[in-house]
């Protein structure tokens, strides 16, 4: 078996999507451990020069399959090349993004290769056999759950985004593109879809790329408070983040969920408002670059990680908050 395989998804801007970067530094670091290279694949049209942003991430191959009719995302043609060169290739394991394209494909491909597969891992590491450990959440979160396929190759996985961090490498010493030819891999069948006009709705939630976070938990007390949150995140220019319960209990739109079974973020600031800190929340946000806990129990297990801790009831120190932000931005 050989090499990890990455596949690479495309932006609408022609650039390669962040959780595909992210699995490519991630890769890296699992080769090196047992001495194998990391290889993209990408699958488009118009790919001059994308070779360039994933060999800065620590890929040493890249799979490149240019055609026009692959302009846009479509489930057969990629089903096609991915299991042929699978076959082909047979790589050690092969990551996909936990996206709607992923989610998509990689279970089909699976199938075909009659090989397993780990949804939403969360983490990745290689065990002292070889095996790929595929981490990732169960039972609600409750549980976090070590998968392994030792028996069947390639060990395929898909990873949430945000979960892995980007790393920039130097290029490394035999980066090389293989060009594929669409008739090697593709038939007149993998078209019988023709896309023929695209409509995309602009997110209206992305706290991912949020530089400050102002997250809310069950310690708000209600959706109404909750209002106070994206006040205070308006003025510092920041995005709005709950945890499980919150959203549960209906304060916070589920998009807005961080942890385990939300999102991963890392921004410069953190504010935590009536977060009491349960692990499947912090494991979602701890690698924050500043991280400040407001709570009204000094001991809450989320101060333990904090860098500044402030001890009274979130409501009202977040009114405090809103109400010196105003006033110092009137000056």
């Amino acid at each position: 078996m050989n090499n990890i395989f990455v596949y690479c998804e495309l932006k609408d801007d022609g650039h390669i999507a962040d959780v595909s970067l992210e699995l490519c530094s991630k890769a890296r670091h699992l080769a090196d451990r047992i001495n194998i290279d990391v290889e993209a694949v990408v699958i488009g049209n118009k790919l001059k020069g994308i070779e360039n942003e994933l060999f800065t991430h620590g890929v040493n191959n890249v799979f490149c399959l240019e055609d026009s009719r692959l302009a846009f995302y479509q489930t057969l043609p990629h089903f096609s090349v991915m299991t042929k060169l699978i076959e082909r290739e047979k790589p050690y394991s092969v990551l996909f993004g936990a996206t709607p394209v992923g989610r998509d494909l990689a279970p089909r491909v699976a199938s075909y290769l009659r090989c397993g597969l780990t949804a939403d891992c969360t983490a990745l590491d290689i065990d002292e056999n070889g095996n790929l450990m595929q981490i990732r959440p169960a039972f609600g979160g409750n549980i976090i759950a070590t998968i392994l396929c030792p028996d069947v190759r390639p060990q395929m996985a898909t990873v949430r985004e945000g979960v892995m961090k980007q790393e920039i490498f130097e290029r490394q010493a035999h980066a090389t593109v293989t060009n594929l030819t669409a008739a090697d891999f593709l038939e007149p069948a993998d078209f019988i879809v023709n896309i023929i006009e695209r409509k995309l709705e602009e997110k209206r939630i992305d706290i991912k790329g949020a530089p400050i976070i102002v997250s809310g938990g069950y310690g708000m007390g209600s959706k109404e408070n909750f209002k106070l949150l994206h006040e205070l995140a308006g003025l510092l220019g920041g995005e709005v983040g709950a945890t499980r319960a919150a959203v549960d209990a209906g304060f916070a739109e589920p998009e807005r969920q961080v942890g385990q079974t939300g999102v991963t973020v890392r921004p410069k600031v953190y504010i935590a408002c009536g977060i009491s800190g349960a692990v499947q929340h912090r494991s979602g946000m701890e690698q924050s670059s500043l991280i400040i806990s407001i709570n009204t129990d000094p001991h809450a297990p989320l101060n333990s990680i904090a860098d500044y801790v402030i001890t009274g009831d979130a409501v009202d120190v977040v009114t405090k908050m809103i109400k010196y932000c105003k006033s110092n931005n009137k000056k």
